[in-house]
């Protein structure tokens, strides 16, 4: 276990609550009280580390029963926290080379979209100025044909 806590910058953001691990004893906060355990859920460099922290800190208010009703929360006693795990559990290991592996896939597919996307335009592009060349040979084609007949008939 680490030494307790009160740096908020590295205290995690998205946690749960989280059984004690085996082997390691409860422990009280500066207030008294036991503390809770939990374990970080936020893609940080934190994931699924647990810590212990006081049952009333202030960043833990009690779950609503309805978006209307709050229960009302503990006035913040102290703000303990300390970490339990020191290292990453090997599934968070394996979750975060898994998200980015997925995403250097999913940037790759972006980058082979834009690119399919960008020569798709170049190739309509292309095909829009060939089909203006022929217009224009043909409308300049039909314009001889007429002034032809118009000298043609002229003649006659």
């Amino acid at each position: 276990m680490s030494l307790p806590c009160l740096d908020e910058s590295i205290r995690p953001r998205k946690m749960q609550s989280a059984s004690l691990p085996r082997g390691v004893e409860a422990v009280r906060c500066w207030c008294g009280d036991v503390c809770k355990v939990k374990e970080v859920t936020d893609f940080s460099d934190w994931l699924g580390m647990k810590f212990s922290m006081c049952a009333n800190y202030e960043s833990d208010p009690p779950e609503s029963i309805s978006a209307y009703i709050r229960p009302l929360s503990p006035p913040p006693v102290c703000m303990y926290y300390r970490w339990i795990d020191t290292e990453m559990p090997d599934w968070t290991v394996t979750e975060i080379r898994e998200r980015g592996r997925r995403a250097w896939a999913s940037l790759d597919l972006e980058e082979c979209r834009e690119k399919t996307e960008i020569e798709d335009k170049a190739e309509q592009k292309k095909e829009w100025e060939d089909y203006c060349v022929e217009q224009r040979a043909f409308i300049d084609e039909m314009k001889r044909k007429n002034q032809e007949e118009k000298l043609r008939l002229e003649e006659v």
